[in-house]
């Protein structure tokens, strides 16, 4: 086994990606289940209580993916050390 950096760095992304893929299918899950209480309990014409589960938990699935797919671009050390370099060396 290696100790590359780059090999540790996908390994903690693959693990990110995963762990949102697992929460994904809970909330899927819970919230199905949220619904069907809902539904069965009192019907469509009562208040749309399993909203706030829905929503809460949404937001933070949505940071959870931000984090898995799009994070490490977004706040990458080494993306913005080459656009200051690139800044630093267009000024002289």
């Amino acid at each position: 086994m290696t100790n590359d950096p780059k090999d540790e760095m996908l390994w903690r992304i693959a693990k990110r990606r995963v762990a949102f893929k697992q929460t994904f299918v809970a909330y899927l899950l819970v919230n199905m289940f949220l619904i069907a209480v809902w539904y069965f309990s009192s019907g469509t014409e009562s208040y749309f209580w399993p909203k706030w589960p829905l929503l809460g938990w949404g937001l933070g699935l949505t940071i959870q993916y931000f984090d898995a797919y799009h994070g490490n671009s977004l706040f990458s050390p080494e993306d913005e050390y080459q656009k200051l370099k690139k800044k630093d060396s267009s000024n002289q």
